[in-house]
């Protein structure tokens, strides 16, 4: 049974924006039609949109008309407005929070929540600070900071904010948020190796033959243009989703199941990864950007076309890399990362191939023509794990194919897994960083990233490939895979 938390008060930096009427607020419904909310909790929101509790009460009516809340769950939403930078907003917002404390009987624990553009991470957790804002009041009071990423843009912007925050936050204050960790299907890599005995003895370099890990969309970069045109998928996906990915499949076993151990572990895998030099980059990135094509049917525009970018934009929005881990456990073997707009479907999943026999008793056929076993993690749609293997059916002696074994979240457990958000709301007013990232293994992601992204802006058009929507990414990336096609089409 999940515990709840203790009583609290959430504060959302940007609460007039989309993703606290998308992701935010219906978590926290989600949260309270499960009873996992606090019996006495309250929201202030602050933004510089001009709104009334009342208004905004009735932004969160809509937001939440999903889930099963109960009748005076929006009369816990607050709203205050003002500019981030301004001293009177927080002025401001402490006598708001002291109302409401005393009102929903809330001893001094806050959670601060940055959905906002990074831009304002610095001036916002500054201003709290300044404020006197940023530690609790009391010894059995607590208070912590939730950031969005991206979190920085390179290795010395990384670094930068963390200098930042830690002016007037702790570290084990701070939660950086990365949703794919919240998802049912990425904790269940932790369960799949750790808690069964049959998988972590072949988990090595001896049995298996390659890694995939891909996370395609279908969707162009529509109303997140401005912010795609300063990203680029390697910022937007690799050095957080796929780099964590990459972790948990890749990690050692931690010592026990905390939040420390475990990314300890993980921050070991990047900090293994074999460095990408001019040398070798040509073998080992390939960036894409889409063209005009057909998606579901459809004729949609290339990324050139869409409203807010550049027509002469040099901007990735496709990314294929192979990597290598040099440690004992993954000595040789292949890793290969891929994420892109306007791909054929959207779907993120983790393929783990299996080594061929070393040799076939099935003659004529030989080792290599016998299927390799592949286990796949389906983190999205569709959320489930399947096994691939040979067997025999019906018909000649030597009558084989490849079958599958499947295990849907749907089908096993009979509802759909929860929405990302919502567990890592949850965690946080628990205090449990396990799914969050620490400053270490986000400083280290970038700093493996740095050359590739350099070495881009040098070059902007140089190395750019041009894909049609609704394929599956330039066909240059095919030249990364030592043999073989990429797993999922």
């Amino acid at each position: 049974m999940e515990p709840v938390p203790q009583a609290c008060g959430i504060i959302i930096f940007g609460a007039s924006g989309d993703l606290t009427r998308r992701k935010l607020v219906p978590s926290l419904a989600t949260l309270a039609e499960a009873n996992l909310l606090p019996k006495n909790f309250f929201v202030l929101g602050a933004g510089r949109t001009r709104m009334t509790d009342e208004q905004f009460q009735q932004t969160v009516q809509q937001a939440a008309s999903r889930a099963k809340i109960p009748a005076d769950f929006p009369r816990h939403f607050f709203y205050v407005h003002g500019e981030y930078s301004d001293p009177e907003l927080y002025i401001d917002m402490t006598r708001r929070l002291k109302e409401l404390e005393r009102e929903f009987n809330v001893n001094g624990s806050r959670l601060y929540y940055l959905s906002t553009p990074p831009s304002l991470y610095e001036t916002i957790s500054a201003r709290l600070g300044a404020a006197g804002m940023a530690q609790p009041g009391s010894s059995d009071a607590w208070v912590r900071l939730v950031v969005e990423k991206p979190f920085g843009r390179d290795s010395a912007t990384a670094r930068q904010l963390n200098r930042s925050l830690h002016r007037f936050f702790q570290e084990n204050q701070i939660y950086r948020i990365d949703h794919y960790l919240g998802k049912e299907t990425v904790q269940n890599v932790l369960m799949f190796r750790f808690a069964n005995a049959i998988y972590e003895p072949v988990w090595n370099e001896k049995y298996i033959s390659r890694i995939e890990i891909t996370a395609a969309e279908a969707d162009g970069v529509g109303h997140r243009a401005g912010y795609y045109e300063q990203a680029g998928v390697l910022r937007d996906m690799f050095q957080n989703h796929l780099f964590q990915l990459l972790s948990l499949v890749a990690m050692e076993p931690p010592c026990c199941f905390e939040a420390d151990a475990i990314r300890t572990e993980k921050r070991k895998v990047i900090a293994s990864l074999k460095p990408v030099t001019e040398l070798n980059m040509a073998q080992s990135v390939v960036r894409g950007q889409y063209d005009a094509g057909t998606v579901n049917g459809n004729r949609v525009p290339g990324y050139r076309q869409e409203k807010y970018v550049s027509p002469a934009s040099f901007r990735e929005t496709y990314a294929a890399m192979r990597l290598e881990i040099d440690n004992w456990r993954w000595q040789g073997v292949p890793i290969y990362l891929r994420s892109g707009k306007r791909l054929g479907r959207r779907v993120t999943e983790v393929d783990i191939e299996f080594k061929h026999v070393p040799s076939s008793i099935f003659k004529p056929l030989l080792a290599e023509q016998l299927g390799a076993n592949t286990l796949r993690f389906r983190i999205q749609p569709n959320e489930g794990i399947s096994l691939s293997f040979e067997a025999k059916h019906p018909g000649p002696k030597l009558c084989m194919s490849t079958v599958t074994m499947l295990f849907d979240y749907h089908e096993a457990f009979g509802s759909e897994p929860p929405e990302a958000y919502t567990r890592l709301f949850l965690d946080v007013m628990l205090g449990d960083q396990t799914l969050f990232a620490r400053q270490d293994w986000v400083e280290t992601s970038w700093t493996f990233l740095d050359p590739v992204l350099k070495k881009w802006e040098e070059d902007r058009e140089k190395g750019l490939h041009f894909y049609p929507a609704g394929g599956w990414g330039p066909h240059e990336a095919d030249a990364l895979l030592e043999n073989g096609t990429w797993a999922v089409t």
